[in-house]
């Protein structure tokens, strides 16, 4: 079993009178050549790690090695529970937990690329914040993971996921396309919907350059780790609601491709433009690398 294209992969849904999350593990199961408990033990082993990764920072924040990122997970967890919060409990852990991991991955710890590194913290973050407020059971999950899979194998097919081919649009804009669909999925949406959710994230991410200060997955790529995650919430939460986004995927995916490629050099990663740009971008980069010379 395969498809190509979101249109394929709807045609599937229909035939098989199913969901994209079965599609997707039945792929993996087909092309990977091995058998569904072997494919279920690595995905018990992929949420185990997300797990760690949202929660390790709240209860042990540690600065990244170059002293930019670090401890920013807990102050939001400890906000949230203040007066002057200004997002419900489910926002701020939505917050928290997608720049959390963000933490992990700056300090060398061992996080999930979904699809990448600088992008890791927004699938887990929506993901386990909806688990913790609905009381999803980790196999609902895992259906949210599988579809998650299957927009981001996709876009990989058909566009891009790498910051210094496309923009931080191919990244983040990629992870949140990813969590608005699984989330449109485990909530009872349609899988024509859980397209709508992934085009309808892509599209609000258009343009969105890769801008890291001092070369690093640190800065702005934390927040906009947040950013990705509560855009997926909106899609899929519109979505839901019937609302039809009038570009389909496919011709989303494509568009999002062909705006990175017409990005200068200077905002696919290369450190030299945007906020990496900015005089205090660039006296950070010289402060990083004295902390890291010998």
């Amino acid at each position: 079993m395969d498809f190509k294209s979101g249109a394929e992969l709807l045609n599937l849904c229909e035939k098989e009178k199913t969901v994209i999350s079965a599609i997707m593990k039945q792929r993996e199961i087909d092309n990977g050549e091995i058998t569904e408990a072997e494919i279920e033990v690595k995905m018990h082993k992929v949420l185990d790690i997300m797990k760690a990764s949202i929660k390790t920072p709240l209860i042990h924040p540690e600065k990244s090695i170059s002293g930019l990122i670090g401890g920013e997970a807990q102050k939001i967890a400890t906000f949230g529970k203040s007066t002057g919060s200004v997002c419900d409990s489910f926002m701020n852990r939505v917050i928290t937990y997608s720049m959390a991991v963000l933490e992990v991955n700056a300090s060398m710890g061992l996080i999930v690329a979904a699809p990448t590194a600088g992008s890791s913290g927004v699938v887990p973050g929506v993901l386990l914040a909806l688990q913790e407020e609905k009381n999803l059971t980790d196999e609902e999950v895992y259906r949210g993971l599988y579809c998650a899979a299957a927009i981001g194998y996709l876009l990989m097919r058909n566009a891009s996921v790498s910051g210094a081919e496309a923009g931080c649009q191919a990244e983040i804009g990629s992870a949140s396309a990813m969590a608005a669909a699984a989330v449109t999925e485990i909530t009872g949406g349609t899988p024509q919907m859980c397209l709508n959710a992934a085009g309808m994230a892509l599209a609000n991410m258009l343009g969105l350059v890769c801008d890291p200060v001092a070369g690093l997955v640190e800065i702005p790529c934390q927040s906009r780790n947040s950013l990705g995650a509560l855009n997926a919430i909106a899609c899929a939460q519109t979505a839901l609601s019937g609302i039809t986004f009038q570009i389909p995927f496919d011709e989303m995916a494509k568009a999002m491709y062909r705006v990175g490629k017409n990005m200068p050099m200077e905002l696919k990663e290369t450190a030299l433009g945007g906020c990496a740009g900015t005089p205090t971008g660039c006296s950070l980069k010289c402060t990083t690398c004295k902390t890291k010379a010998p």
